[in-house]
């Protein structure tokens, strides 16, 4: 049951993301236009503090209208290694840089649309260099008990897919 593309042209295109048309053949030989969107990948950092609190960031998304809390994230830049652009979000974000991070999963949250990649990174550590350079991305950051994180995300507290994954996930490597 494997679709094949036959061929794909730009659309639309700046320099967040690519809107192409792709021409799809089904596996019984019909062929159907297919919009899809190209992304850059996305890193995302956090950090569990000895007392199993993870760091939150607490913030509005004007498309949805929703609150929710999310984890240090932005897009990986033009050469640079994920691992370093979560750190680098992290502390832009937060006001904390993290220590050594290790990968948690890579999810892709709508793969039936876009081509994106989330790399989620977690720390055992983190040290506060000051206020967060990008202030306006949060309402507040927060250190947050890793054992509410299921009934948080069951609330609706955590809306995000990508998010809600990488807490439940470092709640099952910390926790469960």
């Amino acid at each position: 049951m494997q679709w094949t593309k036959v061929s794909e042209q730009s659309v639309y295109e700046n320099r967040w993301f690519r809107v192409n048309l792709a021409d799809v053949e089904l596996p019984d030989g019909r062929h159907l236009d297919h919009y899809l969107i190209r992304l850059r990948p996305v890193a995302v950092a956090t950090a569990v503090n000895d007392a199993d609190e993870v760091l939150l960031l607490w913030r509005h998304r004007f498309i949805t209208d929703s609150w929710g809390w999310e984890l240090a994230a932005g897009v990986v830049e033009d050469g640079e290694a994920t691992e370093a652009a979560a750190a680098r979000e992290m502390e832009e974000e937060t006001g904390w840089r993290p220590g050594p991070l290790r990968p948690l999963l890579t999810v892709e949250p709508s793969n039936g649309l876009t081509d994106a990649r989330h790399h989620l990174y977690w720390s055992d550590e983190a040290t506060w260099t000051g206020p967060p350079q990008d202030a306006f991305e949060s309402s507040r950051v927060e250190w947050v008990p890793l054992k509410l994180v299921p009934d948080m995300i069951a609330r609706g507290e955590v809306p995000a897919a990508n998010m809600a994954a990488g807490l439940l996930m470092l709640w099952h490597l910390r926790l469960g």
